[in-house]
């Protein structure tokens, strides 16, 4: 059952739209206008009223000194999010065990590590019993059982069919991998049509097919679909303790932009995710070999 939900909040001066993310014991304010200072007070109010350990802003360039001045984190930046201007990823903390980062010196290790890695990959060799497909409705009940499969714990409910028709009917698109009639891989591109960007993300693959680079194939097959649509900001939120995820990223030219602390349950606990931003106007010409 899916407890979060989004909401607007309106005053005399000022609008915004927050996501309650009881799932992960946050407050997300996703967009906002007006008087900055009423914006902030409600949106902490609302924060302090669901009991949330973290309240996350994702804010204008030109509020950076006033978030500063309330007592607020900058984790990290997506380039171009807003039609073209800046998003900052702003983060207020009301329980020190959440602000803490114990992982912090694996994590930048990893990130060293992956920063050595070339950019420019070769073409991509995927076996010919895999099967390339753009996923619909009808894929729920598997894409399901994969998202099951590969996590026990997940920021968003995607171990639920309708949970995902639901995403499908409001514009997310999936990309997957069929192999033997089950789904072995799959991502998918969560689109901001208003603003002009779009999130990949729900990115698993079954432990037995990661040899293959099949998400990398997966997230350029989201990139050209995006592309078809205009949308040219895209960016990535991947767990700051995968070597795999992160390097893929790195691989398919983008660039990191931070690293949100605690920021969502996946697996068994609290992970660390580190943001990954791509201009698509920017084409590196990559390319999958069938």
């Amino acid at each position: 059952m899916n407890l979060s939900k989004t909401m607007v909040s309106q005053g005399p001066d000022y609008c915004l739209t927050i996501y309650l993310d009881h799932r992960n014991l946050r407050v997300r304010v996703d967009d906002y206008l007006g008087n900055i200072d009423q914006i902030l007070e409600e949106s902490e109010r609302i924060a302090k009223l669901h009991k949330v350990e973290k309240l996350i802003i994702k804010a204008r360039e030109t509020h950076f000194i006033k978030l500063l001045e309330r007592g607020y984190r900058c984790e990290a930046v997506v380039d171009h999010y807003f039609l073209g201007s800046d998003c900052l990823f702003f983060s207020k903390f009301y329980s020190a065990k959440r602000s803490a980062n114990e992982q912090w010196k694996k994590e930048e290790e990893i990130l060293e590590d992956v920063s050595l890695l070339q950019r420019q990959s070769p073409p991509f060799k995927i076996p010919g019993e895999f099967q390339l497909e753009k996923m619909e409705g009808k894929d729920a009940e598997k894409l399901a059982k994969l998202y099951k499969q590969v996590f026990e714990l997940y920021p968003t409910p995607l171990n639920d069919p309708e949970y995902i028709k639901q995403t499908l009917k409001e514009g997310t698109v999936y990309y997957g991998f069929r192999y033997d009639g089950e789904i072995i891989s799959a991502a998918s591109a969560e689109i901001n049509s208003f603003y002009k960007n779009a999130e990949l993300t729900d990115c698993a693959t079954l432990k037995e097919f990661r040899k293959y680079g099949l998400m990398k194939v997966l997230l350029l097959e989201l990139e050209k679909e995006l592309k078809l649509n205009g949308i040219f900001c895209t960016y990535s939120i991947a767990r700051a303790l995968s070597f795999g995820m992160n390097a893929a990223l790195h691989q398919l030219g983008y660039s990191y932009r931070g690293r949100l602390v605690n920021n969502c349950f996946i697996f068994d606990k609290l992970e660390d995710m580190n943001v990954w931003v791509r201009d698509l106007s920017k084409d590196a010409g990559f390319s999958a070999v069938r």
